[in-house]
């Protein structure tokens, strides 16, 4: 909560809005630090500094999250101890905007590199021409399957929705309920905004530029679909209900227990991470459609490099932000895909036959970027708050306590519209 208690600040003028910019011309290589907790990193700041006689990078892991970002807000709000380049996840940059500490990088070239990656992608991190972050990497929905135990059930691949739950019912009858179609995690809101995000859900109205009112729609006609839709799988017996990131999640993964996983462009990494002992057995395919024959996608997760108002030097921190993953750093991308399991966003990457044409051992070296791919191409356009982590709280909870029958499901939405409405008039925003 530290993050959305700075955030309101800024609208009573605690955000300086200034950049620590300074004339002065460095006389020798420029040390700048950088937050980040990508996996592998080291291996990529390394490379950085092999190839840069006139920087070098600092590096600290200072927590993951919401770990950093207590840190990163105490630090900003100190007016000293932030790094130059943080990492920040996509929905977390409306609030980091809004109390005015994070550099426009579009003054220091950022707009040149917009045409490496895809509209959607871009307008997470800008306005207009101003730009508060580079992308890095993202997170396109898609559906991995157990091939050996959809052949064992007599199971189709799903390609709508309806057809996911006709054939988890002939899981449930052919399993004799030992089995499920999934787990429906409903303590992520990363995984149950992109659901909602594919359904068409605009949860927010909110524009970096004019920050003093929002739009709050979070129980709106398509988000109440997908709430409506997985109540039904997880009463019907259709889906678990085991928290996402606990012992007994992973264990249903590697044990058959559940014989899909929806996943995002890093779920095959992470995938096979924690289910070794399923090698060779799971396929990717594209997640099932609302309507068929239609091509909606969503996203889950996704971060970038924003360079913040304590940096000395904005404009050498601004270049290492567009090129520690940028589009030409290829060097720096084959450890991020290979090692990391990231899945990037700049475009050139995307597209090159190192990615898209990869195949994945994991996956009985199935080529599943060119699943993953077209997903990400497809992604709409989609606004965050600025209080992003209360927000989720209120989802999460909300389902949570319907999952347990304290609450109907139908009541879980509307019972977080009004809180966060209410909260955001308490911060100080006009809300719509």
């Amino acid at each position: 909560m530290a993050a959305v208690a700075a955030a309101s600040l800024a609208l009573t003028g605690c955000g300086s809005g200034d950049e620590a910019t300074t004339t002065e011309k460095p006389t020798g290589p420029v040390t700048i630090k950088v937050w980040a907790w990508y996996p592998e990193f080291q291996g990529v700041v390394d490379l950085f500094n092999k190839t840069h006689s006139d920087i070098k990078i600092e590096w600290t892991n200072a927590g993951a999250g919401q770990d950093q970002y207590t840190k990163l807000q105490t630090a900003l709000k100190a007016g000293k101890g932030a790094p130059d380049v943080a990492m920040l996840e996509l929905q977390e940059i409306p609030t980091f905007q809004l109390t005015k500490h994070l550099v426009d990088l579009g003054k220091y070239g950022a707009n040149d590199v917009k045409g490496d990656y895809v509209e959607w992608a871009w307008k997470q991190v800008s306005t207009g021409d101003s730009v508060y972050a580079i992308p890095v990497d993202a997170g396109p929905m898609a559906l991995l399957y157990r091939e050996d135990l959809f052949k064992q059930y007599g199971l189709t691949v799903p390609t709508t929705w309806d057809e996911y739950k006709q054939q988890a019912e002939k899981l449930k009858a052919a399993s004799g309920g030992k089995a499920f179609m999934t787990d429906f995690g409903a303590n992520d809101g990363g995984f149950l905004t992109g659901l909602m995000w594919q359904a068409g859900a605009k949860p927010y109205a909110y524009d970096i530029a004019d920050p003093s009112k929002i739009g709050v729609n979070v129980n709106s006609p398509e988000a109440k679909k997908v709430v409506e839709y997985w109540e039904g799988m997880v009463n019907g017996g259709l889906a678990d209900t085991k928290a996402y990131g606990t012992t007994d999640f992973y264990n249903g993964l590697g044990s058959g227990k559940y014989v899909t996983y929806i996943s995002a462009g890093w779920g095959p990494g992470y995938l096979q991470s924690i289910a070794e002992k399923t090698k060779g057995k799971w396929k990717a395919v594209p997640l099932p459609q609302w309507t068929a024959g239609a091509n909606a996608q969503g996203d889950w997760g996704g971060s970038s490099f924003a360079v913040t108002d304590q940096a000395k030097y904005p404009d050498i921190a601004a270049k290492v932000a567009m090129e520690l993953f940028g589009a030409k750093n290829t060097d720096a991308w084959k450890i991020g895909i290979d090692k990391a399991y990231l899945f990037p966003t700049a475009t050139p990457i995307l597209e090159s036959d190192a990615f898209m044409k990869k195949e994945y051992e994991f996956f009985g070296g199935q080529k599943v970027n060119e699943v993953f791919v077209p997903a990400y191409n497809a992604i709409g356009e989609f606004a965050w708050s600025p209080f992003n982590s209360y927000n989720f709280n209120q989802i999460t909870t909300g389902l949570n306590q319907a999952i347990e029958k304290k609450t109907p499901w139908s009541a879980a939405l509307d019972t977080a519209q009004e809180n966060i409405k209410t909260y955001a008039t308490q911060q100080g925003f006009k809300v719509q």
